[in-house]
């Protein structure tokens, strides 16, 4: 450090530049992954797109195509025979509680008969087939295969005559 005394009775110091440098950061080997912002090494803590933009979809937004394109399959397929058919997604079949008690495996979807005014609804429950898949391509054949066995006990017909790539995937 180098002082010089000026006339008006005070010290000015005048800084050296410090040789010291961050280990944390300046190190070459370290890479960009080990020195961003990444919390107990647990990766990033969200989706990289928001949610008020306009591609962002949630994972129910995903299942929901999911069951509609396959819907839209079958009726690509079967036609006229399906019109005044509803397809819904429910998070949970209505007693899951008791069939948790029961030890019974949950169903994965319903169908639903068509009453005065309502046309006949087949029902995919979101958790119980998210839970029985381990990826998203599993996922999206499960619920192709799902659809197709409740809208093939609704017709009356075996679920292989009424789409050719059912269980297509084993």
């Amino acid at each position: 450090m180098q002082s010089s005394n000026h006339e008006s009775g005070f010290t000015v110091r005048l800084a050296e530049p410090d040789t010291r440098t961050d280990q944390r950061t300046a190190s070459p080997g370290r890479s960009f992954m080990m020195r961003r912002r990444n919390r107990h090494g647990r990766g990033l803590r969200g989706e990289v797109m928001l949610p008020t933009h306009p591609g962002y979809r949630t994972r129910s937004d995903r299942f929901d195509d999911m069951v509609m394109d396959s819907a839209q399959r079958l009726h690509d397929i079967w036609g006229k025979t399906l019109d005044g058919v509803r397809f819904g997604v429910d998070e949970i079949p209505p007693d899951l509680e008791q069939l948790a008690a029961n030890a019974a495996t949950p169903p994965m979807g319903s169908y639903t008969p068509a009453t005065g005014e309502d046309g006949p609804m087949i029902t995919v429950y979101r958790r119980v087939v998210e839970q029985a898949c381990g990826s998203v391509e599993e996922l999206q054949d499960l619920v192709h295969d799902v659809v197709v066995e409740h809208t093939a006990e609704m017709l009356g017909v075996a679920p292989e005559t009424l789409d050719p790539v059912y269980r297509r995937r084993y």
